[in-house]
């Protein structure tokens, strides 16, 4: 038991040296992320449309 606990009060020391990022910077990191992945999510749809399209006129 001793062990556990041990093991919680690092955990807590170390989240106290941690470098948490304020609000503003945490909302534009956010937004950079989701921005990212929507255009990768849209880049590729349209990449895989646009292949599937062709192969359907190469076997027809």
């Amino acid at each position: 038991m001793q062990r556990i606990k041990k093991f919680f009060s690092d955990i807590v020391r170390e989240m106290r040296k941690v470098s948490w990022p304020k609000r503003g910077e945490l909302i534009r990191s956010t937004i950079t992320v989701l921005t990212t992945v929507a255009f990768f999510a849209l880049f590729f749809t349209v990449l895989d449309l646009g292949i599937s399209r062709l192969i359907r006129l190469i076997l027809e």
